[in-house]
């Protein structure tokens, strides 16, 4: 089972490929947005999947195939900032 991850993808592939032992999954249920820098403004957005590299506090968020990274809060919310394409490797690679 991949909980939803990418084809060829377990949380242990993403541990590896992080360099962080405590990368995990997630619940669903919080409040993740993306900042809009043109409009000084936020979008919400409703991902189908969180990725929490713990290590690094950061999160990938993937919304509709794409990648977004983002910082995880105290309170649990989610606050990207751009896009890293579809290719989850690729979005990883990106830290």
């Amino acid at each position: 089972m991949n909980d939803g991850l990418p084809e060829g993808w377990t949380i242990e592939r993403v541990r590896f490929a992080a360099e962080d032992p405590e990368a995990d999954l997630l619940i669903l249920n919080r409040l993740v947005v993306v900042e809009d820098h043109d409009r000084m403004d936020y979008t919400s957005l409703q991902p189908d999947i969180i990725l929490a590299l713990l290590s690094f506090g950061l999160c990938l968020v993937r919304v509709d195939d794409d990648w977004y990274m983002g910082q995880l809060e105290a309170d649990g919310s989610i606050v990207c900032w751009a896009s890293y394409g579809t290719d989850l490797g690729e979005a990883i690679r990106g830290l």
